[in-house]
Formats: C-alpha cells, structure tokens, sequence
C-alpha cells in the first residue's frame, strides 16, 4: 500500500467538513490483473454506498522540486484511475485533491489550464490550515 501524501488529513478533513463520509481511506481499484490504490472513497447521502453520489480522491502536495513533473506524474495517475473505474465503479468522479497554494501558483498558469481543459481535469482545491474546501472544479 503506497505511502500517504503530506496534505492527506487535511483534505480528508476538508472533505468530511464538506458533508462527504469516507467510506474507503485508501480505495482499491481492482481491473483484471491490476491492483491500484487512489487516496480516498467518499460519498454522500445516508445510502452511500448503494445510490449516493460518490468521488474518488488522489491527493497530491506537489512538496517535491518540479512541479511540472509532480504534475505530470498525478495526470498520469488521474487519467489511469479515470479510464479503470469507468469499468469497475461508472458512477463515481474522479478528482485531484490539492492545496489551495498550489493551485494559484501553478494551476493558473495558461499552460496548466489548456491541459486541464483538454484532459478535463476535476481538482478540488483547499485551504489547508482552516481544513475547508476553497473550490470545486469541474
């Protein structure tokens, strides 16, 4: 099982704040001979795990030198997980759970937000010290 991100916690605070229940902290995504494990299972409403609205969460802190390669690698990540659970789980969205700095001294980059568009990148972007949800983008 993969070690947790840094931002881990805080997001799944976030999330929990937010009205979502945790239902798998992390989830396996199983698909033929592949097993892969995304940051977090959570849904809503008190029937959750049969009729709810569900989302799958891959945190990321981007902590590392490169940002474009922590971007590349979690894009990666995101778009295999989005491509497997249209199979294993159809209902569920797929988001990048990341900090609000990250996202105004990266994500807003042009170059960033062509990409993001063009690969329909779903983030939910939070204030991590006061552990709340900033934005949600779809």
């Amino acid at each position: 099982m993969p070690a947790r991100d840094t931002h881990h916690e805080a997001i799944k605070n976030a999330l929990i704040k937010d009205g979502w229940k945790i239902i798998h902290d992390p989830y396996t995504i199983k698909y033929e001979e592949i097993q892969l494990f995304a940051d977090l299972l959570a849904g809503r409403t008190l029937e959750v795990e049969r009729d709810g609205e569900q989302i799958i969460v891959e945190i990321k802190s981007f902590l590392g030198r490169s940002p474009m390669r922590e971007f590349e690698t979690a894009l990666g990540q995101y778009i295999i997980y989005r491509t497997l659970l249209k199979s294993v789980l159809p209902e569920a969205k797929v988001y990048l759970g990341i900090s609000r700095s990250i996202y105004q001294s990266f994500f807003l980059q042009k170059a960033i937000q062509t990409i993001q568009n063009e690969t329909q990148l779903m983030l939910i972007v939070v204030n991590l010290k006061k552990e709340e949800i900033v934005k949600w983008i779809n």
